[in-house]
């Protein structure tokens, strides 16, 4: 069960293997603006290799629990699918449902775990393969796989090396359930954090957080829900810009957070809560991507401007 990305290389490995693939249930097509269609890469995949392919809007309704009997399975797999899923849908396979989750649980139980590790400055983090149970993300996890994070990786990028990480520590585990090995080890609750599912404005840039919390902020929200901010200029109205990347400056300033203190030598300075941050590369609306100097060749900006999370 998985519709993008970050369930395809474990599709993948899945069908190489030993184990066979019985079905794919993944999320129903949409179409966005224009009516263009979206690709739904696992679907594509599973059309491709003769792999049956079930799309309900509601995996929990009777006929879905009924197309999952029909397909006998042993084990469902799981992988950022997004739908809860009922006590009735779990008891079905044999040897029950198995979520590979983007965090070292029990931290980061949620929907965006990646964002919210990068966030909070975390050095480490990995993939974790839990059995599900009725509570989120709650289940004994049966395997751990770690990597570093990158201090300038976005959780676009990160989700990438974390989708590649899993398909081995999936094999083994798969093969340990087939073979009555492993031990699953229960999650300690005391040690619990969470990542809810994130919303549009949490990419909006604070400037009064610290400029490390800013930094963070920036790389966290690429390549969603984005981190925007608003340049303010008297005389003109406001100006909406991405935040590609940036750097924190530790240096004393008296400046109110998300003003512009320093535009020296193609630079952009900006204080914040502490110290200041340096936009490096910024996307204005309807633009590339440009780095702080071309920005500034179009653009007149004078030390006492504001940015601002606001229009």
């Amino acid at each position: 069960m998985g519709p993008g990305r970050f369930a395809t290389p474990s599709f993948k490995r899945m069908r190489q293997s030993s184990h066979q693939v019985v079905g794919l249930l993944t999320q129903p097509d949409r179409t966005g603006r224009g009516h263009h269609h979206h690709v739904n890469p696992m679907k594509e995949l599973a059309v491709a290799h003769g792999v049956p392919v079930w799309q309900p809007d509601n995996v929990n309704l009777p006929e879905s629990r009924e197309a999952l009997r029909t397909l006998d399975a042993d084990v469902c797999v799981v992988a950022a699918y997004g739908q809860i899923l009922s006590a009735e849908l779990l008891a079905i396979p044999r040897l029950g449902f198995y979520n590979i989750h983007a965090s070292i649980l029990p931290k980061y139980r949620g929907a965006a775990p990646i964002q919210f590790a990068i966030f909070h400055g975390e050095t480490e983090t990995g993939v974790s393969i839990f059995r599900i149970e009725p509570k989120l993300d709650a289940g004994p996890v049966l395997g751990i796989s770690t990597l570093k994070i990158d201090p300038k990786e976005t959780a676009g990028d990160l989700e990438v090396r974390l989708a590649a990480l899993a398909p081995e520590l999936l094999m083994r585990i798969l093969d340990d359930l087939e073979h009555d090995r492993g031990t699953p080890i229960p999650q300690d609750p005391a040690a619990v954090t969470k990542a809810p599912r994130l919303k549009k404005t949490d990419g909006l840039i604070d400037w009064s957080e610290t400029n490390r919390q800013i930094d963070r902020r920036v790389f966290a929200m690429q390549p969603w829900p984005k981190p925007v901010t608003y340049l303010h200029q008297p005389g003109h109205r406001g100006i909406r810009l991405l935040l590609l990347d940036v750097e924190p400056v530790d240096i004393q300033t008296s400046a109110q957070p998300g003003e512009v203190i320093s535009v020296e030598q193609g630079t952009i300075l900006v204080a914040a809560t502490n110290g200041a941050v340096e936009l490096r590369t910024v996307q204005p609306d309807g633009k590339r991507p440009m780095s702080a100097a071309d920005f500034l060749n179009g653009h007149s900006i004078r030390v006492g401007d504001r940015f601002d999370s606001t229009p």
